[in-house]
Formats: C-alpha cells, structure tokens, sequence
C-alpha cells in the first residue's frame, strides 16, 4: 500500500518524519510502517527507509514483513550473503511467503544466476493469486538470458490478465522486434486491438510495425486510430509525420509535427523533422530557421548542426557549413561520416592541411571507400608529400588490389622519387588493367609524363 494524496493516508508519514526531527520515540503498527517504508524505497531514500525499518524492528521484532524490507535493502547495497542468511531465517518462519521466493530470485539475478532466478519465481507461483508481477518478473529473467521466446511468452501472460498492463506490451513487442518477426507482431497486436480496440499504445506499435514493411498506408491508418484512442498521444503525431514525409506529403508532415509543439515543450526532434520537410519544399528560409531553433532547443544535438552544415554546403557557402561541422565534431567526434563532410568542405575551400587531416581521420575511424583513399593521397601529393602519399596508396591497394586509379598514382610517385622500376611496374599494371585511366599520370604528374621512358612505355601499349 503507497501513501496517496489523502491527509489520512499521510498521517502515519507525517508523524513519523515529526518524531525523526524530534527523538520522541512514537509507536506505529507493523502495517504503518510497512508504508512508511514502502513510500521511501519507492522515492530511492534508502536512508530514511532504512531508519524506518530500524524501528519497525526495534517495535515489531517478530514481523517477517518488514524483515522482509531489510532484505531488500541488502540486496540493493549488493550485501547479498547478508540478505540470502536473513531470507533463509524467515523461510524457516514461513515457507508459504511469496516475497521470500521474489527476494531468493532477485539476489539469484543479481549474481547472474537467472535460470536459478527463474526456478525460484516459478515455485512463488504456486503461492498466489496475484501471477502478473511474477509473469514480468519471469520474463525479465528470460530476457537476461536472450531467450526472448519464453521471455514473449511471460509478458502476453501478463497482459492475459491485464489489457492495461503496457510495460507487458512494450515488452512483448520488443521481444517480436529482436527476433525479426514482424508478420507475426502485426498479428499478435491486431488480435489484441480485436479485445481493446481503444488502446492508443497498441495502434502506435502496429504502426511502427507497418512502417517497418513500408507499408506506409497501413501505417498511417494505425497512426489514425492511435489519435482518435487519445489525441494528445504525441508519439502517434511524431510518427505520422515521419510516415508523411516518406510519402512525400511534407506540409501534412510540418502540420503533426506542429501539433506536438503545441501538445508538449518543443522536442529537437520535431523541430529538425520540420526544418528537414521546408527544405525539401524549397522553403530554405523557413528551413534554416527550424535548424537554428534544434540546436537553441539542444546545443548538444550533432544532427542538429550537420543539418545545418548540410543547408550551407548545398549553398555552397562553404566557409559558414565549415563552422558548424566543426560544431558537429566537437559534439561527437568519432563520427565518420562527419569528418568525411568535414574534409570535403576544407577540400573546396582549398585548406588542404585540414582536409587530408579530415580525410586520414575518416579513414581511422573505418571509412575506406576508394574516394577516400584518392582525395587524401592527391592533396598530399599537392602538399609535396610523396613518401606519404605512396604509403597512402600502399595502404588503399590492400583493399582495391589491380585498381588502376591507385596503380597510376603509385607509378607517378615512384618516377618522381627516381625509384623507376617501381615506377615501371605500377604503370605497366595500371595499363594491363585499365589504360583509359592513363591520363592520370599526365593531370597529376605532367613532368613525369614528360619523361622519355614514361612516355616509350605508354606507347608501346596504344
């Protein structure tokens, strides 16, 4: 039993709280401070639940209840010997109490002992009436282990016996999610609809199920009835509009995302999703304006300040979208995809020190696509960096082996060290691989092109 807002109710809490201030020692019943303690633990004040406990203990020595919290709090420091020594004292007292087998269980989970865990639960089951706590407590346990078939199974018993029990249905249908089964999803939630046809969280899942499938028109229906359950369910209007936009219907789209803005304080979500549908109208005003208000609403927001970066790059005002995908980076700098964006834009505006930076930074963080690989070595053969640049290549050639493009590179390099059979080598390779490349060597190297033997050796292969 919790406290509720009732001045009765909140008597026993009152007086208890006046006698810790005073240290008038005061008598309550077992069930009282049963309350009390219950109160405190749900509020996370351990040490005013403790004290409690202390002097349940000091009046009702003989209470298994209120022992029972003592326990609780031993699990919850981690003092799990203490706590498994007193719950085999009350045991001894009484075997039939359900909460003794939750708290064995629950010190079970807590040493990753969760099919023991679950064995205690399912014994707790034969003593009540009341399955559904012990149903999630069971499924939880299964979760631990990744059994999320047995896990589905718990929680649509919980939901048997509740129709309003939605922590089960979350549950459930992350159950169907980690197992791909989405078909099946569908059916369990539109059987469940079938009982509780106004169940706002149930027409929400179904939703987000059929936008899964791309099924865009059934997602959107399910949205509907999710609104018409409840119409200030702004889940349901955040993703209707993220439905919208793939169907291209992008002042529907601003309109739901409106709505929850006026439901609830403004979400950067909801406010990038905005900016994002005015752009794709042409609406590059508007569009800026919703980026600038994301990133007041979160500064912390990166995807914030790489639309914005995007906005200008598309501009081609490069040097503003160079300030915010430095903001960006500050934010989250182990994103490839930023640094990518980060070097090309310092590539246009000619920093090139900054962009091989941006692109050798990419490349550590796993981007290896072969555009990668060339810009970087070019700028560092502009940067009159050779031995770099070869290194560079060596390393791109592992993963593009008889790439041309990398052959001819490495072949201009080599001549302009004079390391000429190396020279001769790549570009005899990158001739038998693709000679339209060839004029690579002339456009990066026009003085090795030049060269008598450079030239013989292109000849020859015409």
């Amino acid at each position: 039993m919790e406290f509720s807002q009732d001045e009765n109710n909140n008597l026993p809490l009152t007086k208890f709280e006046s006698m810790l201030k005073t240290n008038h020692v005061l008598f309550f019943d077992s069930e009282e401070f049963e309350n009390i303690i219950h109160h405190y633990l749900n509020q996370g004040k351990i040490a005013l639940a403790k004290k409690a406990i202390k002097l349940g203990l000091d009046q009702h020595p003989t209470s298994v209840n209120l022992r029972l919290f003592k326990v609780e709090v031993y699990v919850f420091e981690n003092k799990l010997i203490e706590a498994d020594t007193l719950l085999n004292e009350l045991y001894n007292l009484d075997p039939m109490n359900e909460e003794i087998y939750i708290q064995k269980a629950n010190i079970f989970s807590k040493k990753d002992e969760h099919q023991q865990a679950i064995d205690v639960l399912k014994r707790a089951l034969d003593l009540t009436d009341d399955v559904v706590d012990l149903y999630s407590l069971i499924g939880m346990e299964y979760l631990f282990l990744d059994e999320f078939e047995k896990a589905k199974e718990c929680f649509m018993k919980c939901l048997e016996e509740d129709l309003d029990d939605y922590s089960a249905l979350y549950n459930i249908i992350y159950c169907f999610d980690f197992l791909n089964q989405t078909e099946e999803a569908i059916d369990y939630l539109t059987v469940f609809l079938d009982k509780n046809p106004y169940c706002e969280v149930a027409w929400h899942q179904l939703g987000k199920q059929y936008y899964n499938l791309k099924n865009y028109k059934k997602a959107l229906a399910a949205y509907d009835f999710a609104i018409i359950s409840d119409d200030t369910f702004v889940g349901a209007y955040l993703e209707r509009g993220k439905v919208l936009e793939k169907l291209k219907r992008f002042n529907e789209a601003i309109e739901n995302y409106t709505i929850t803005l006026e439901l609830d304080d403004p979400t950067s979500f909801a406010l990038l999703r905005i900016g994002n549908c005015h752009e794709k109208l042409q609406n590059d005003e508007l569009a800026v304006q919703y980026y600038y208000k994301t990133v007041h609403e979160d500064p912390l927001l990166d995807k914030g300040w790489i639309a914005i970066t995007r906005f200008y790059n598309k501009k081609r005002n490069y040097e503003k979208a160079l300030y915010y995908i430095n903001k960006a980076i500050n934010i989250d700098s182990e994103n490839v995809v930023y640094w990518k964006l980060y070097a090309q834009i310092n590539h246009r505006l000619n920093f090139l020190e900054e962009a091989e930076r941006g692109y050798k930074k990419a490349l550590e963080l796993g981007n290896y696509e072969l555009n990668t690989w060339l810009s970087r070595g070019d700028i560092l053969i502009k940067l009159g960096e050779p031995e770099a640049a070869i290194y560079n290549f060596e390393q791109a050639i592992e993963f593009y082996p008889e790439n041309s493009e990398i052959e001819y590179r490495l072949a201009g390099l080599y001549f302009s060290l004079n390391e000429n059979d190396k020279g001769i080598f790549y570009l005899k390779n990158g001739i038998d691989h693709n000679e339209d490349y060839a004029f690579i060597i002339e456009e990066l190297f026009p003085e090795i092109a030049n060269k008598i033997l450079v030239k013989n050796i292109l000849k020859t292969n015409q």
